[in-house]
């Protein structure tokens, strides 16, 4: 029997940090565009499906090749709404229509990763135990070192102090930042589960010129500077 794997892109009306943010052109190609066409390229999905509060986002979903079979709640496309709460609403509308075995989430923000970068995940998370896999890279810079934190009284302080001082960042514990391109897991760890973390969580480590997460207009504008380059 073939097992399903189906790819989860959420893409709600609203966005704060940069105006109608899933659908800013990038070469003339909507950002949502990126992450339906490299599911589509990665040749590894039974179906696209699009999460979203918008009817022009799915219009725009559709036209790229992805199915938008449920409409996201409205209080799940809120600023404060959790993310992993729009996760089980999608499992759960979308195991009323066929059943799947492996849920992974494409994050609009991410129009960088590549096909390659979905299919190594995919097998990193095959080929081990976790309950969950997601993206990261090496953290560029420590909480062991030189991320600090304000007091109540204005000084600062590091975000974590060990008992012994740490005079070099080389000899700090490594740590990695979370990217947005991707998340695989399965629809009974989302269903079963309150948050990402709760079970055994694995990281994939992604090449730091394919991380970008777009969450500002700043962010966006490198995404058009690297996305033109690469035309």
């Amino acid at each position: 029997m073939n097992e399903k794997t189906v790819a989860f892109i959420f893409a709600r009306s609203g966005s704060k940090g940069v105006k109608n943010k899933n659908i800013q052109l990038i070469n003339n190609i909507p950002l949502i565009g990126y992450s339906i066409n490299i599911a589509k390229d990665s040749n590894l999905f039974s179906d696209i499906v699009v999460s979203t509060d918008s009817k022009e986002i799915a219009d725009i979903a559709n036209l790229y090749g992805a199915s938008t079979p449920f409409n996201r709640p409205a209080d799940l496309a809120t600023d404060e709404s959790a993310e992993w709460l729009s996760w089980q609403h999608a499992v759960k509308s979308y195991m009323n229509i066929a059943k799947f075995d492996y849920f992974f989430s494409l994050p609009v923000t991410s129009p960088l990763r590549s096909k390659d970068d979905i299919l190594m995940m995919k097998n990193y998370f095959m080929d081990n135990s976790y309950d969950i896999v997601l993206g990261m890279i090496e953290s560029p810079r420590s909480p062991y070192f030189n991320i600090v934190k304000k007091k109540d009284d204005g000084s600062i302080e590091r975000v974590i102090d060990l008992e012994n001082t740490i005079s070099r960042r080389q000899d700090a514990p490594k740590t990695y930042d979370v990217t947005t391109t991707g998340y695989i897991t399965t629809p009974d760890y989302i269903l079963n589960n309150n948050n990402l973390f709760d079970g055994n969580v694995g990281g994939y480590e992604i090449p730091i010129n394919r991380s970008l997460d777009i969450d500002s207009e700043y962010d966006l504008m490198i995404a058009r500077k690297m996305l033109e380059t690469n035309e």
